[in-house]
Protein backbone atom coordinates (compact mmCIF):
# COMPACT_ATOMS: atom_id res chain seq x y z
CA UNK A 1 0.00 0.00 0.00
CA UNK A 2 2.82 2.11 0.40
CA UNK A 3 3.91 2.21 -3.30
CA UNK A 4 0.61 2.97 -4.36
CA UNK A 5 0.58 5.66 -1.99
CA UNK A 6 3.66 6.77 -3.47
CA UNK A 7 2.34 6.72 -6.69
CA UNK A 8 -1.38 8.99 -5.26
CA UNK A 9 0.97 11.63 -3.58
CA UNK A 10 3.23 11.76 -6.77
CA UNK A 11 0.45 12.36 -9.03
CA UNK A 12 -1.61 15.06 -6.83
CA UNK A 13 1.60 16.97 -6.62
CA UNK A 14 1.96 16.54 -10.56
CA UNK A 15 -1.50 17.37 -11.16
CA UNK A 16 -3.50 19.37 -8.66
CA UNK A 17 -6.52 19.23 -11.02
CA UNK A 18 -7.27 15.60 -11.42
CA UNK A 19 -9.74 14.78 -8.46
CA UNK A 20 -11.12 18.23 -8.96
CA UNK A 21 -12.04 17.09 -12.58
CA UNK A 22 -12.91 13.68 -11.47
CA UNK A 23 -15.32 14.85 -8.97
CA UNK A 24 -17.19 16.82 -11.15
CA UNK A 25 -17.64 13.91 -13.68
CA UNK A 26 -18.02 11.46 -11.06
CA UNK A 27 -20.82 13.10 -9.16
CA UNK A 28 -19.22 11.83 -5.83
CA UNK A 29 -15.29 12.11 -3.97
CA UNK A 30 -13.30 8.93 -4.24
CA UNK A 31 -13.63 7.05 -1.71
CA UNK A 32 -10.17 4.94 -2.62
CA UNK A 33 -8.10 7.10 -4.94
CA UNK A 34 -5.82 4.63 -6.34
CA UNK A 35 -8.58 2.80 -8.05
CA UNK A 36 -8.78 6.18 -10.19
CA UNK A 37 -5.47 6.81 -10.34
CA UNK A 38 -4.92 3.26 -11.99
CA UNK A 39 -7.89 4.05 -14.16
CA UNK A 40 -6.22 6.29 -15.82
CA UNK A 41 -2.36 5.57 -16.16
CA UNK A 42 -1.27 4.06 -19.69
CA UNK A 43 0.74 0.81 -19.83
CA UNK A 44 3.80 3.29 -21.52
CA UNK A 45 4.62 4.92 -18.06
CA UNK A 46 5.76 1.09 -17.22
CA UNK A 47 5.03 1.41 -14.05
CA UNK A 48 4.75 -2.11 -11.41
CA UNK A 49 4.02 -2.45 -7.56
CA UNK A 50 5.86 -4.29 -5.00
CA UNK A 51 5.12 -7.84 -6.88
CA UNK A 52 5.95 -6.86 -9.86
CA UNK A 53 2.22 -6.46 -11.10
CA UNK A 54 1.46 -3.60 -13.59
CA UNK A 55 -0.65 -0.36 -12.68
CA UNK A 56 -2.61 0.70 -15.40
CA UNK A 57 -6.25 0.72 -16.76
CA UNK A 58 -5.91 -2.70 -18.54
CA UNK A 59 -7.28 -4.94 -15.97
CA UNK A 60 -10.08 -2.01 -14.79
CA UNK A 61 -11.38 -2.31 -18.51
CA UNK A 62 -12.08 -5.97 -17.45
CA UNK A 63 -13.89 -5.38 -14.63
CA UNK A 64 -15.52 -1.52 -16.25
CA UNK A 65 -16.30 -4.08 -19.59
CA UNK A 66 -19.24 -6.52 -17.61
CA UNK A 67 -20.48 -3.83 -14.80
CA UNK A 68 -21.74 -2.10 -17.92
CA UNK A 69 -22.69 -5.10 -19.87
CA UNK A 70 -24.35 -6.46 -16.15
CA UNK A 71 -26.72 -2.86 -16.12
CA UNK A 72 -27.34 -2.43 -19.19
CA UNK A 73 -29.02 -6.44 -19.39
CA UNK A 74 -31.04 -5.31 -16.39
CA UNK A 75 -32.23 -2.50 -17.62
CA UNK A 76 -33.30 -3.68 -21.20
CA UNK A 77 -34.49 -7.01 -19.49
CA UNK A 78 -36.97 -4.41 -17.52
CA UNK A 79 -37.47 -2.27 -20.01
CA UNK A 80 -38.87 -4.40 -23.08
CA UNK A 81 -41.14 -7.28 -21.28
CA UNK A 82 -41.22 -8.53 -25.11
CA UNK A 83 -37.66 -8.81 -26.22
CA UNK A 84 -36.70 -12.40 -26.11
CA UNK A 85 -32.44 -13.19 -25.90
CA UNK A 86 -31.84 -12.25 -29.52
CA UNK A 87 -33.32 -9.16 -29.56
CA UNK A 88 -31.97 -8.19 -25.74
CA UNK A 89 -28.61 -9.20 -27.06
CA UNK A 90 -28.53 -7.42 -30.02
CA UNK A 91 -29.55 -3.87 -28.40
CA UNK A 92 -27.03 -4.50 -25.54
CA UNK A 93 -24.55 -4.74 -28.29
CA UNK A 94 -25.23 -1.78 -29.57
CA UNK A 95 -25.51 0.66 -26.35
CA UNK A 96 -21.34 -0.70 -25.61
CA UNK A 97 -20.45 -0.73 -29.21
CA UNK A 98 -16.98 0.51 -29.28
CA UNK A 99 -17.91 3.24 -31.13
CA UNK A 100 -20.54 4.34 -28.91
CA UNK A 101 -17.93 3.87 -25.68
CA UNK A 102 -15.47 5.75 -27.62
CA UNK A 103 -17.73 8.67 -27.59
CA UNK A 104 -19.04 8.60 -24.51
CA UNK A 105 -14.97 8.67 -23.01
CA UNK A 106 -14.80 11.84 -25.55
CA UNK A 107 -17.73 13.40 -24.24
CA UNK A 108 -16.54 13.35 -21.28
CA UNK A 109 -12.69 14.19 -22.02
CA UNK A 110 -11.32 11.10 -19.94
CA UNK A 111 -8.01 11.44 -22.31
CA UNK A 112 -7.27 14.84 -20.27
CA UNK A 113 -6.60 12.74 -17.39
CA UNK A 114 -4.01 10.11 -18.43
CA UNK A 115 -0.64 9.85 -17.92
CA UNK A 116 1.08 8.59 -20.44
CA UNK A 117 4.53 8.40 -22.10
CA UNK A 118 2.95 8.57 -26.08
CA UNK A 119 1.33 11.57 -27.03
CA UNK A 120 -2.07 12.01 -26.95
CA UNK A 121 -1.96 12.15 -30.75
CA UNK A 122 -0.25 8.78 -30.98
CA UNK A 123 -3.63 7.52 -29.21
CA UNK A 124 -6.39 5.96 -31.47
CA UNK A 125 -10.10 6.37 -31.10
CA UNK A 126 -10.30 3.05 -28.73
CA UNK A 127 -8.24 5.14 -26.12
CA UNK A 128 -11.89 6.83 -25.11
CA UNK A 129 -13.63 3.92 -24.81
CA UNK A 130 -11.08 2.24 -22.83
CA UNK A 131 -10.79 5.08 -20.51
CA UNK A 132 -14.40 5.07 -19.81
CA UNK A 133 -14.39 1.60 -19.14
CA UNK A 134 -11.48 1.67 -16.94
CA UNK A 135 -13.49 4.69 -15.12
CA UNK A 136 -16.33 2.31 -14.75
CA UNK A 137 -14.43 -0.56 -13.21
CA UNK A 138 -12.88 2.11 -10.59
CA UNK A 139 -16.06 2.75 -9.73
CA UNK A 140 -17.38 -0.25 -8.63
CA UNK A 141 -14.49 -1.75 -6.94
CA UNK A 142 -14.51 1.58 -4.97
CA UNK A 143 -17.95 2.27 -4.22
CA UNK A 144 -19.48 -0.76 -5.05
CA UNK A 145 -22.61 -1.99 -7.28
CA UNK A 146 -25.36 0.57 -6.58
CA UNK A 147 -22.89 3.38 -7.10
CA UNK A 148 -21.36 2.19 -10.25
CA UNK A 149 -25.44 1.37 -11.35
CA UNK A 150 -26.40 5.58 -10.31
CA UNK A 151 -22.85 6.30 -12.68
CA UNK A 152 -24.39 4.06 -15.85
CA UNK A 153 -27.68 5.02 -15.47
CA UNK A 154 -26.61 8.91 -14.99
CA UNK A 155 -23.92 9.15 -18.08
CA UNK A 156 -25.21 6.04 -20.31
CA UNK A 157 -28.87 4.90 -19.80
CA UNK A 158 -30.82 8.56 -19.33
CA UNK A 159 -29.07 10.39 -22.18
CA UNK A 160 -28.21 8.08 -24.79
CA UNK A 161 -30.51 4.85 -24.36
CA UNK A 162 -33.68 5.20 -26.41
CA UNK A 163 -35.37 2.14 -27.13
CA UNK A 164 -36.50 3.09 -31.02
CA UNK A 165 -33.47 4.81 -31.99
CA UNK A 166 -31.60 1.87 -31.18
CA UNK A 167 -33.33 -0.54 -32.87
CA UNK A 168 -33.04 1.19 -36.31
CA UNK A 169 -29.09 1.87 -35.35
CA UNK A 170 -26.58 -0.35 -37.34
CA UNK A 171 -23.75 -1.34 -35.45
CA UNK A 172 -21.65 -2.94 -37.95
CA UNK A 173 -22.31 -2.73 -41.67
CA UNK A 174 -19.89 -5.36 -42.76
CA UNK A 175 -22.17 -8.16 -40.79
CA UNK A 176 -25.55 -6.55 -42.20
CA UNK A 177 -24.58 -6.97 -45.43
CA UNK A 178 -22.72 -10.79 -45.01
CA UNK A 179 -26.10 -11.46 -43.54
CA UNK A 180 -28.15 -9.89 -46.53
CA UNK A 181 -25.64 -12.11 -49.04
CA UNK A 182 -25.92 -14.93 -47.35
CA UNK A 183 -29.70 -14.35 -47.37
CA UNK A 184 -29.81 -14.23 -51.16
CA UNK A 185 -27.60 -16.66 -51.64
CA UNK A 186 -25.03 -13.52 -53.46
CA UNK A 187 -21.33 -13.85 -53.23
CA UNK A 188 -19.15 -11.48 -51.78
CA UNK A 189 -15.66 -10.46 -51.10
CA UNK A 190 -13.47 -7.96 -49.76
CA UNK A 191 -10.55 -7.46 -52.14
CA UNK A 192 -7.99 -5.73 -50.03
CA UNK A 193 -4.74 -3.96 -50.46
CA UNK A 194 -1.80 -1.36 -49.62
CA UNK A 195 -2.97 2.14 -50.40
CA UNK A 196 -0.20 3.64 -52.31
CA UNK A 197 -0.92 7.52 -51.45
CA UNK A 198 1.07 10.22 -49.59
CA UNK A 199 -0.83 10.41 -46.41
CA UNK A 200 1.51 10.34 -43.36
CA UNK A 201 -0.06 7.04 -41.82
CA UNK A 202 -0.69 4.27 -43.53
CA UNK A 203 -3.89 3.46 -45.19
CA UNK A 204 -5.37 0.46 -47.01
CA UNK A 205 -7.84 0.12 -49.85
CA UNK A 206 -11.27 -1.72 -50.29
CA UNK A 207 -12.99 -3.12 -53.35
CA UNK A 208 -15.74 -5.18 -52.39
CA UNK A 209 -17.92 -7.14 -54.97
CA UNK A 210 -21.12 -8.68 -54.64
CA UNK A 211 -21.66 -11.61 -57.45
CA UNK A 212 -18.30 -10.83 -58.75
CA UNK A 213 -19.34 -7.05 -59.62
CA UNK A 214 -17.43 -4.28 -57.57
CA UNK A 215 -20.27 -1.84 -55.94
CA UNK A 216 -18.26 0.39 -53.31
CA UNK A 217 -14.32 1.18 -52.59
CA UNK A 218 -13.10 2.63 -49.66
CA UNK A 219 -9.86 3.12 -47.75
CA UNK A 220 -8.95 3.93 -44.11
CA UNK A 221 -6.23 3.57 -41.46
CA UNK A 222 -6.97 -0.11 -41.07
CA UNK A 223 -8.45 -2.95 -42.87
CA UNK A 224 -11.41 -3.53 -40.23
CA UNK A 225 -12.02 -0.08 -40.94
CA UNK A 226 -12.25 -0.01 -44.57
CA UNK A 227 -14.08 -2.88 -45.09
CA UNK A 228 -16.94 -1.23 -42.72
CA UNK A 229 -16.48 1.79 -44.50
CA UNK A 230 -17.02 -0.15 -48.50
CA UNK A 231 -19.58 -2.07 -46.48
CA UNK A 232 -22.05 1.36 -45.51
CA UNK A 233 -21.73 2.51 -48.97
CA UNK A 234 -22.63 -1.13 -50.47
CA UNK A 235 -25.66 -1.11 -47.80
CA UNK A 236 -27.07 2.29 -49.10
CA UNK A 237 -26.87 1.25 -52.47
CA UNK A 238 -28.43 -2.31 -51.21
CA UNK A 239 -30.87 -0.38 -48.93
CA UNK A 240 -34.52 -1.27 -50.45
CA UNK A 241 -34.12 -4.83 -50.73
CA UNK A 242 -31.66 -4.87 -47.17
CA UNK A 243 -34.61 -3.24 -45.81
CA UNK A 244 -37.33 -5.83 -46.54
CA UNK A 245 -35.68 -8.78 -44.83
CA UNK A 246 -35.09 -7.16 -41.22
Amino acid sequence: MSFIRNILNSRSQEDGNFFLLLKEILGFKPKSKSFYIKAFTHRSMNIKDELGNAINYERLEFVGDAMLSSVIAAYLFEKVPHGDEGYLTKMRSKVVSREHLNKLGEELRLIDLVQSRIPISNFGDNIHGNLFEALVGAIYLDKGYNTCEKFIYKRVIHPHVDIETLEGKVISYKSLLIEWCQKEKNTFDYQVYDDTGNDELKHFSVKLSINEKVVSKARATSKKKAEEKASKRAFFAFQNEITRLH
